[in-house]
């Protein structure tokens, strides 16, 4: 432990003062907005940093902090660690609002009674027939949990017992149900909360975000209100595009011009006669960025309003043409975030690649995360002997001409190796035997489907991660994300329908994706997909979109 007047920011990062401020509050709750790029992950990494190394969050307490993605969840836990270690992180808790509403559900189950009553080893399905004490949907968990707590003080104390500090990620999404979950968890006690989020990017009320949530959090908490104003992802001239934009959203938002030093950042605005026609030129300059200017795949991201598939299809064909790889999120995201799917595909790419250190680390990070020195080296000799072991069959196999046919056969051998315990341990989804077999079955069929793409396995496991590949997800789907290039296609008025207050924060989400260069398409005309079922052929610009950026394109 150190004395708080001693604490600095960990790895020697600088923190703007509110940032700073919030990261050090002892007394009050936060409510802390901030727009894109101001380093709100950041600063709850260091918030955990101060709180556990300065002892103010006592042992055995715990931080808990509830997020609506996995893959935010899951990148919040990650940076704690690397900020303050692995033996302190230990007691920092990451979930999403359905992992945390099931593990007070899995924890508390026989407080349900009636029609809510559930089995010990009920299931989540996707949409449950009847009435039933073995099933339930996705969506009754927050609710269930609502129930629980509303039913017994023994889980309420549990819960408050446990935990000295919440901190309630991406909060202007928060839902009534998840706010509900909140107060009865935390509403009236000394637990310090601090929630974070962006009210322009508030792009869930499709699925129920309450409308003013970071004032009504602030007058239930008696929160104190902070903002941060600074943008450290972005280049001059995106700052300048995504103030446009504020002005529209939040005009008390504004940021002062003072923060917009040089001219440097690139916007590019393209027309074009059809969608082939944006395919192939998209493909081409995509190939330059990577082959001419040395740009990692990985830094390109294309991002479409909403149906993927119906509007990148073209584009995915030009890449495959030109032996460019690329996710599509819309049918990779659900796998590629499961832990034990991580799990597998680093050993894999252990076992079969040639060095994959990277690989190595996560592998040994997942399986032996808070361990001391002693248990950690006796787990690497383990597992060093089973790799051996295997590598000697698949170089046998590799004389039959089938060098990774046995592939599945050694992930059964390392999963058995490993333990049930240690897989439950990394998700508590997967207390659920049935939903642990279904993870289990959907990576292997996705690894053999990225094998019929890519027969080389290492090639192929390099496409099941983000390594090397471009991007191409929805703007929904990439809130949280940076990339050095972002595309954004079809910015017309037959893709940007219904609520345009939410889809005007849905186009700043993709503006501020970028940190470096800003490419924007449309098209004259779309030709309908087989699949497709609302769809117009001929398309109109949207104006109002394009007009954001046109005063910021070079000449």
């Amino acid at each position: 432990m150190i004395p708080i007047e001693a604490w600095q920011p960990a790895d020697g990062l600088t923190l703007e003062p509110n940032a700073k401020r919030a990261a050090k509050a002892r007394k009050r709750c936060l409510a802390l907005t901030a727009g894109p790029g101001a380093g709100k992950t950041e600063m709850l990494a260091q918030r955990a940093d101060f709180l556990l190394r300065t002892g103010t969050c006592r042992y055995p307490k715990r931080i808990l902090a509830i997020s609506f993605k996995v893959d935010a969840s899951r990148n919040l836990k990650e940076r704690v660690e690397r900020r303050c270690g692995a033996d302190l992180a230990s007691r920092f808790d990451s979930y999403t609002f359905h992992a945390f509403a099931k593990r007070i559900i899995d924890r508390f189950r026989p407080v349900l009674k009636g029609r809510e009553a559930l089995d010990s080893d009920y299931t989540i399905v996707d949409k449950k027939i009847s009435i039933s004490r073995s099933q339930i949907e996705f969506s009754d968990l927050v609710p269930l949990a609502i129930k629980i707590l509303q039913n017994s003080k023994i889980a309420r104390n549990s819960i408050r017992q446990t935990y000295s500090d919440i901190f309630l990620d991406e909060f202007q999404d928060c839902t009534n149900l998840q706010y509900e979950l909140v107060k009865l968890a935390f509403l009236g006690t000394k637990i310090r909360l601090t929630a974070v989020g962006d009210t322009k990017q508030k792009i869930m009320g499709w699925a129920g975000a309450m409308d003013g949530i970071f004032q009504t959090f602030t007058d239930d908490f008696n929160a104190v209100p902070l903002n941060m104003y600074r943008n450290f992802r972005s280049k001059p001239q995106l700052l300048r595009v995504q103030n446009e934009i504020i002005r529209r959203l939040d005009l008390a938002s504004v940021m002062p011009d003072e923060q917009f030093n040089g001219d440097e950042g690139e916007i590019h605005v393209e027309s074009f006669r059809n969608s082939q026609e944006e395919a192939i030129y998209l493909a081409n300059i995509i190939n330059d960025w990577i082959n001419k200017e040395g740009l990692a795949p990985t830094e390109i991201a294309v991002l479409v309003s909403k149906q993927l598939d119906l509007y990148a299809d073209h584009l995915m064909m030009e890449l495959e043409l030109r032996g460019i790889p690329y996710r599509n999120e819309q049918q990779m995201q659900d796998i590629t975030v499961e832990p034990v799917a991580r799990l597998i595909v680093d050993y894999l790419s252990c076992l079969y690649g040639k060095r994959e250190p990277k690989a190595w680390i996560r592998l040994m990070n997942q399986l032996i995360p808070f361990a001391d020195e002693e248990v950690q080296s006796c787990a690497r000799k383990d597992l060093d002997r089973l790799l051996k072991k295997q590598r000697k069959e698949a170089t046998s196999s590799e004389q039959l001409d089938s060098p990774f046919s046995c592939w599945w056969k050694f992930v059964k051998e390392f999963l058995k190796h490993i333990g049930t315990d240690t897989i439950v341990a990394l998700s508590p989804d997967y207390e659920s035997h049935k939903r642990l077999q279904e993870v289990f079955r959907d990576t292997k069929a996705k690894i053999e489907e990225l094998l019929e793409i890519e027969s080389d396995l290492p090639q192929a496991l390099g496409r099941f991660t983000d390594d090397q590949a471009v991007r191409i997800l929805t703007i929904h789907k990439s809130k949280g994300l940076e990339f050095d290039s972002v595309i954004i296609m079809a910015v017309e008025n037959e893709i940007f329908f219904g609520n345009q207050d939410e889809n005007r924060c849905a186009f700043f989400v993709g503006v501020s994706r970028t940190k470096r260069r800003l490419f924007l398409t449309h098209a004259a005309q779309r030709e309908r997909p087989a699949n497709a079922k609302r769809w117009e052929v001929h398309r109109t610009v949207q104006s109002e979109y394009i007009g954001y950026v046109t005063p910021f394109i070079k000449r």
